[in-house]
Order: structure tokens, then C-alpha cells, then sequence
């Protein structure tokens, strides 16, 4: 992505930024500017919340022992 502002010369930047100036007006770009800093700070931050895993999530459940109760007789109806 920054490759092609190493392309790009002086008069195509200022071209470009005339043409953001009269889409979106002289009040509405340090609007635009200041959310897409935001947004930008808010991804970097969720980048690196998401790297860290919690010890407790990458960690392996301990296994549940199965209590082993005596099976009950269950009561047949049809002998009585």
C-alpha cells in the first residue's frame, strides 16, 4: 500500500487531495480525518488484543472424571 505513494509525484497528491476537497467540503475532511485515525488506533488495538491469548483459554480443560455410581435394578412391571 505505501508503495504506491512512492509512485505517485507532488502534483498527482495534490490533485487527489483537491479532488477530496470539492467530493466532501472544507467541514466535512477534518471529520473524516479524525475517524479514520480513530478507526485506525481501535484496529491496531484489537491486533493486539487478539494476539495475546488468555492462559486460561489456551490452556486444556482438565478432564472430568466420571463418577461410577452401582447401577440401580430397575423395577419390571410385568412380574408383578
Amino acid at each position: 500500500m505505501l508503495g504506491l505513494f512512492d509512485q505517485l509525484g507532488p502534483a498527482e497528491i495534490l490533485i487527489i487531495l483537491a479532488v477530496f476537497l470539492l467530493l466532501f467540503g472544507a467541514k466535512k475532511l477534518p471529520e473524516l480525518a479524525r475517524s479514520l485515525g480513530r478507526s485506525s488506533t481501535e484496529f491496531r488495538k484489537g491486533l493486539k488484543e487478539g494476539g495475546k491469548d488468555d492462559p486460561e483459554e489456551s490452556a486444556p480443560a482438565p478432564a472430568l472424571k466420571a463418577e461410577s455410581k452401582p447401577a440401580e435394578p430397575k423395577a419390571d412391571s410385568s412380574t408383578e
